[in-house]
């Protein structure tokens, strides 16, 4: 999950804007796409429907995307699902952990629908994508994942994209926007802004702060290690019950998600990934630059929306703590009953972050 950085206060976003895209159209889309199961799932009601605080709610549950490609990009040959016209403006779909590209099954065709290109890579160490070579190391440090972006970017003659993403993929979005205006048209990013170094990690949280961490505390050991190769699945369903407490997802959609930790560097890929946060594991000599650029927290200065749940139950900054680091134009929204998995939760409302952020 993604890192907390920042004091805090709080913004919340009046949902009751324009009616969005009606359920016929959504069916065609879900036709020409190849989304198994979108109509299905748009016969449901928007997940920011109020539902009693007690109540289990279950949403992005019925569709799944499909089928997928593959590019050389970088140090990976990356897979990828894309959909809409090839003309279109780009947008692209970041995932984190545990999660994978499914956490965009119903956003995907929504914004295919409106025109746009979709592209949702797996990152490295999920799913289909795969190192080009044995002897690259398993890094998972913030600029290399972040320029694993720019590389797809690139593969697929991409200049210009708006980038969204939530948990490892807003962070990743963030540091796109912040060291590579120029190929972010706008930028959406669950939990806000999340660019942070290991020796900012150093200070010590309060206990109850540090509490919500104990999977990071896990993972720095080598019993965690071993544990997590060995539970992989386990685990990852425990963190979406606690990230995402209201939302009642069934084991038909985990399943989908977890097939992507199969991959052979998915348990190397996250202990670093964590590991380096906590300055016990090392980087890369050639992304010192990059670092050094992102250990002063630069300002995002792109058009940028901010979102959040307040059922959220990862570690995460309260919206106040982050507003000032983006400098562009910029909103904040908090969606009610929504956990952790914000763009599976409440599709609806990421799409329509993407389309204001565009407007």
């Amino acid at each position: 999950m993604s890192e907390l950085f920042g004091k805090q206060t709080s913004e919340v976003v009046d949902q009751s804007r324009r009616s969005f895209l009606g359920t016929a159209a959504m069916t065609m889309t879900a036709a020409q796409f190849g989304f198994a199961g979108f109509a299905e799932a748009q016969s449901r009601a928007p997940a920011s429907d109020p539902t009693p605080d007690s109540t289990p709610v279950k949403r992005g549950m019925s569709a799944s995307l499909g089928p997928l490609k593959n590019i050389d990009a970088g140090v990976l040959n990356v897979g990828y699902a894309e959909a809409g016209p090839a003309n279109g403006p780009a947008v692209i779909l970041l995932h984190g952990w545990p999660y994978d590209i499914q956490s965009y099954a119903e956003v995907a065709p929504l914004l295919a629908s409106s025109g746009y290109r979709v592209i949702v890579p797996y990152l490295r160490g999920f799913g289909t994508t795969r190192f080009l070579s044995s002897a690259t190391t398993r890094n998972a440090q913030q600029s290399a994942v972040a320029l694993d972006t720019t590389a797809l970017m690139d593969a697929l003659k991409i200049d210009k994209a708006i980038i969204a993403g939530f948990d490892w993929g807003a962070r990743t979005a963030d540091i796109v926007a912040a060291l590579w205006p120029e190929r972010c048209k706008g930028l959406v990013s669950v939990s806000g802004y999340l660019i942070g170094t290991p020796a900012s990690n150093k200070e010590p949280l309060p206990p109850k702060a540090e509490l919500a961490w104990w999977y990071q505390y896990y993972f720095a050991t080598e019993r965690g290690r071993l544990g997590y190769a060995k539970y992989r699945n386990d685990f990852a369903k425990l963190i979406w019950q606690i990230a995402s407490p209201k939302w009642a997802f069934d084991d038909a959609t985990f399943d989908r998600t977890a097939a992507s930790f199969a991959n052979p560097d998915h348990v190397a890929i996250v202990i670093h990934d964590y590991r380096w946060r906590l300055g016990l594991a090392p980087g890369e000599s050639r992304y010192d630059e990059l670092e050094k650029r992102l250990a002063a927290l630069p300002v995002i200065t792109v058009p940028a929306i901010t979102l959040e749940g307040d059922a959220n139950g990862a570690p995460h900054a309260d919206p106040g703590s982050y507003a000032k680091k983006f400098s562009g134009k910029y909103s904040h929204r908090t969606l009610k009953g929504i956990g952790h998995n914000l763009p599976q939760e409440a599709p609806h409302e990421f799409v329509r972050a993407i389309l204001d952020v565009n407007a």
